[in-house]
């Protein structure tokens, strides 16, 4: 998406506190209902994200896959539980989600630390950068049908099959 400086940098701002809001939301949440419709959030950002960078045919799977399909499972999963257990109140933190958050915290600490010196594929993180965003858009769609159908068949093939088990078993708990 071809925008001005200051307003593509004022939607970068935006999503990015969308995207830590959310994954606090996730995080934080001892509600499983609010923490599916926080992880919405994330991935709708996500997908929002993949826009801002010209990258539509990502963003559209992003939309169909994650937040359409497996968010929307993930609901289902969690609506189908005992309810009584949870409360409606927005009851963020209990004693337990302590060593959770701080788990997860130096996770996010250390690949914080750890991304800007990796290099991928022997080339550094601005390279590769510089690299996708000089492809074309219409190329960049073919060599993702081209890697899904050839290098990436076998992966592709598995979760498709995780997939239709997680709905067989939404179905199998939805059925008693």
């Amino acid at each position: 998406m071809d925008l001005p400086g200051p307003i593509h940098d004022f939607l970068l701002v935006f999503l990015g506190l969308g995207l830590i809001l959310g994954g606090l939301g996730v995080v934080l949440f001892t509600n499983p209902i609010f923490s599916a419709f926080s992880l919405g959030l994330v991935l709708v950002c996500i997908s929002l994200f993949y826009i801002l960078s010209n990258s539509h045919f990502v963003a559209a799977a992003q939309l169909l896959i994650y937040v359409g399909a497996i968010n929307v499972l993930i609901l289902f999963a969690v609506m189908f539980m005992n309810g009584s257990e949870y409360s409606t109140d927005l009851n963020l933190w209990t004693v337990g989600d302590g060593v959770t958050s701080l788990v997860c915290t130096s996770v996010f600490v250390s690949l914080i630390a750890i991304i800007p010196d990796t290099s991928w594929y022997g080339i550094s993180w601005t390279t590769r950068t510089n690299q996708i965003i000089e492809q074309d858009l219409i190329s960049n769609g073919q060599q993702i049908g081209i890697h899904l159908s050839t290098d990436f068949f076998l992966p592709f093939e598995f979760i498709s099959i995780i997939l239709l088990v997680a709905l067989i078993g939404a179905i199998a708990v939805a059925r008693q």
